[in-house]
């Protein structure tokens, strides 16, 4: 189970409002509700965190190695035993091992005993601001925002196909 504040924004307000052509501000708010879901739709299109952002999981705790759902991971920070009232327990460094792949992707196990419940901290994202987020990314979220802004009044259509032909190459599917 994943626990994260929603995506962060990978484009800027101005930068929208720019792609819409909004030159006031009555409609800003409109707008910001829209980036932040184009990130969001974009992020769960891909599969991936596109502006790093710290992530919460919670696993069932065991001796098998464990992937964190949130990708590509940059850090692995706490891990914790989660008791059943719900309070945490910080892990020595020494019951648990952790590992970020080549692709990364977050793995945990633990290495002590221990059984139920495993919170980890970990800090996952493509970028580290929405400068670094590749444009491909960021120009299909200011297009849909643009597709979302022009069908707000509820009359429907699908949105652009440049969208999803700009974000594909990002994709990443994992097979369960």
């Amino acid at each position: 189970m994943s626990v994260a504040a929603g995506a962060l924004p990978a484009v800027t307000l101005a930068e929208a409002q720019a792609y819409v052509r909004i030159e006031t501000g009555e409609e800003e708010a409109i707008v910001a509700g829209l980036i932040r879901t184009a990130s969001a739709l974009c992020e769960a299109f891909i599969g991936q965190v596109v502006v790093a952002r710290e992530v919460v999981e919670v696993l069932c705790a065991g001796a098998a190695w464990q992937r964190l759902g949130a990708t590509p991971v940059r850090a692995i920070g706490a891990v914790e035993m989660v008791a059943v009232d719900g309070s945490a327990v910080v892990l020595a460094s020494g019951d648990y091992a952790v590992d970020i792949d080549a692709h990364g992707g977050g793995w945990v196990r633990l290495t002590g005993a221990g059984s139920g419940r495993v919170r980890v901290t970990a800090t996952a994202g493509l970028a580290s601001d929405r400068n670094g987020v590749p444009e491909p990314l960021r120009q299909g979220i200011v297009r849909l925002v643009g597709h979302l802004f022009a069908q707000r009044d509820g009359s429907g259509g699908e949105p652009p196909a440049a969208v999803t032909a700009l974000w594909r190459p990002y994709r990443r599917m994992r097979m369960s």
